[in-house]
């Protein structure tokens, strides 16, 4: 099987190229050839030819921007966000090599596509493909801006001047070039996002008309938040017209001349009109009280800012405060971004540093990706500490978000500035912050804060890994209590005793499943009792059901590190069995660590067996389980037969 993919996000950074690295992965250990295109802030790389196409068995769009689906009409085609592409792999290429997706046509919308953007907002969507195309052309007016006065600056009163004769002013004044675009180009690509192609050219010039005050009598303009309403305004003016019946004759130049037009001279005349004067004041209220904010207020603004950057790491939430930091870099008012370009790298700082720190308190694996997300620090990228909030969020998330935090308010007390809509210490390198040394302090201290913290809060593993083997001694205790199991006594029934020296002892290929097809934590358990029934292991599918929901009603049996045991001791199981299942999309089980169960042991044992069998299964398996490789390994098998091989290693 050959598939294709394409992968993108609003910014076009790290999210973009995540869901390529984890879809590449997931086809890898599935033994599935797949070519992916990424649609990033670079451009497209590795593109998709006609031949791909036309070879492809399937193709996944994991995305958040809109993108050009035409070519593949006729191709099964399956729709989801980039966060899908990132943490479900394995389920999307599944959906597709099982035949789960429907065959795109021209103008029409899966069913998935339809799912997705009922759970997207849209207003957001159709924001971030805006910013998506401006943060370009702030990030190379303030670099050629900060370059330009770091390097040909002079020391006046006033500061660093570049004299009007100097090679560097020519510099300078490239970049500002690239600040005048920013607004149109926020505005035009809402309107597209909206629209398609005719929302593009009377976005621009609403976006244009925004930003220059004198088209409605104000000093300043409206700027971002003009640039916002004329993108918008533009984008559903032009979709309107799109949508009206006219004569087929006008249908071909419908989106060259009458819509382009019309909606221009609509947004255009409403702003100049209606709208732009007192948006243009409401701007200026704003950017005035942003820039007399002092003491109590500023820090209340960082700690607003610091939470949000690192609350979801790169998501709706991050992008709504680095747009507003953003926004602000075209108003000239930098002390914004500087505490939000803090902010933006601590938390993959901060976690690289804590495994630095504290190895014992993380996995081999875990500190592997330590060093891969204080790199991406170091690059502003904070979605470097994703993965460790996805394993342990509780303790993650508070952690990131109070080291950020901490970074934003010395950052707003150190005065520090950033001329570019980006993060890290790659902006101060390259000159663009203000106040370098408080920036550093900034970061240090914020990424301390995280890593401390996170420390604190995380047990040691060689601790953790005790107190596991104790909860599955624990909980296989509690099937000897009588309130555990609620069933009527009925006659007594044979019990077949068996001698148990590996696990292998007690399961068979008939009991084991590579690819279960449960959805929930119940349908599993349903899927997992069948087999046992159907190898003559159980009197009564219901009563075995009913001994493991007591237990599970107790507490779970997600022991974390994806590992779930369900396990029930009752009258109506004739023999010590293990059925063992794979779910390599992950199903919640309630983990104690949060993690999804894909590892499934279900224990049957005979309630009138003799001595304690159950427990040896337990302490078997929770030995075996701790070693991180083993783990990997199951979850990569792709037959019954290598399943079973492995589990004969349990003893």
């Amino acid at each position: 099987m050959q598939l294709l993919a394409i992968t993108s996000c609003p910014n076009g950074i790290a999210h973009t190229y995540m869901a390529a690295e984890n879809l590449q992965k997931a086809a890898d250990r599935l033994g599935i050839q797949m070519k992916i295109e990424t649609q990033g802030g670079i451009g497209i790389e590795n593109e998709l030819t006609e031949e791909d196409i036309r070879e492809a068995d399937g193709i996944i769009i994991a995305a958040d921007r809109a993108v050009n689906k035409d070519r593949f009409i006729g191709k099964r085609l399956l729709v989801v966000g980039v966060q899908d592409g990132i943490r479900k792999p394995e389920e999307l290429i599944q959906k597709v090599r099982n035949g789960d997706v429907p065959v795109y046509h021209s103008k029409s919308k899966t069913a998935e596509e339809n799912k997705l953007q009922k759970k997207q907002n849209p207003i957001y969507r159709h924001l971030m493909n805006g910013v998506s195309f401006m943060v370009p052309f702030i990030v190379v007016g303030g670099l050629l801006i900060a370059i330009a006065v770091t390097l040909g600056g002079e020391k006046t009163p006033q500061g660093l001047v570049i004299p009007d004769s100097s090679f560097w002013k020519t510099i300078e004044q490239i970049g500002g070039a690239s600040f005048t675009f920013m607004v149109p180009i926020l505005a035009g690509y809402i309107a597209y996002s909206i629209a398609d192609k005719p929302g593009l050219v009377p976005g621009m010039i609403g976006g244009y008309i925004a930003a220059t005050g004198s088209f409605y009598g104000s000093e300043s303009g409206a700027g971002f938040l003009g640039g916002i309403i004329a993108g918008f305004l533009a984008g559903y003016v032009a979709l309107g017209i799109k949508k009206m019946k006219i004569p087929k004759a006008i249908q071909p130049i419908m989106p060259i001349i009458i819509i382009p037009v019309f909606a221009s001279l609509i947004v255009g005349l409403a702003f100049v009109f209606i709208i732009g004067a007192p948006v243009a004041q409401v701007f200026d209220s704003l950017t005035a009280w942003l820039a007399g904010m002092k003491g109590s207020s500023s820090i209340l603004l960082a700690l607003i800012l610091g939470a949000m950057v690192s609350f979801d790491m790169g998501g709706p939430v991050n992008k709504v405060a680095f747009l507003f930091g953003s926004a602000m870099i075209g108003e000239g008012n930098y002390e914004i971004m500087g505490p939000i370009a803090a902010a933006i790298c601590i938390p993959p700082i901060g976690m690289g540093l804590a495994t630095f720190l504290r190895k014992g308190k993380f996995q081999v694996s875990e500190r592997e990706m330590g060093k891969a997300a204080f790199t991406m620090g170091l690059f502003g990228i904070t979605e470097g500490a994703i993965p460790f909030a996805a394993q342990d969020p509780i303790r993650v998330i508070p952690s990131v978000m109070a080291g950020s935090m901490t970074g934003a308010v010395i950052a707003m007390i150190g005065h520090v500035g950033d001329r570019v809509a980006h993060g890290g210490p790659i902006v101060a390198v390259l000159g663009a912050v203000d106040n370098v040394f408080m920036f550093f302090v900034a970061v240090i201290g914020g990424s301390m804060v995280t890593a401390i913290l996170v420390n604190v809060l995380k047990k040691d593993i060689s601790k953790l890994d005790i107190s596991k083997v104790a909860e599955m001694k624990e909980v296989s205790a509690t099937i000897e209590e009588p309130h555990v199991q609620q069933e009527t006594q009925k006659e007594s029934k044979q019990v077949e005793n068996v001698e148990i020296k590996k696990l292998t002892d007690i399961t068979s290929l008939e009991l084991i499943e590579t690819n279960l097809t449960g959805e929930t934590r119940d349908d599993i358990i349903d899927e997992m009792i069948k087999k046992l029934f159907h190898v003559g292991t159980l009197h009564s599918e219901a009563e075995f059901k009913q001994a493991i929901m007591n237990r599970e009603q107790k507490s779970t049996t997600g022991i974390g590190m994806n590992i779930a045991i369900p396990h029930g001791k009752s009258n109506s199981v004739k023999k010590p069995s293990v059925v063992f299942g794979i779910k390599q999309s992950g199903v919640d089980w309630k983990s104690l660590d949060g993690t999804e169960a894909k590892l499934i042991f279900m224990i049957a044992v005979p309630k009138e067996s003799e001595g304690n069998e159950h427990l040896k299964i337990l302490q078997m398996l929770s030995r075996k389980l701790m070693d991180d490789r083993y783990r990997e390994q199951l979850l990569a098998v792709q037959t019954k037969e290598e399943a079973y091989k492995l589990l004969n290693e349990i003893v």
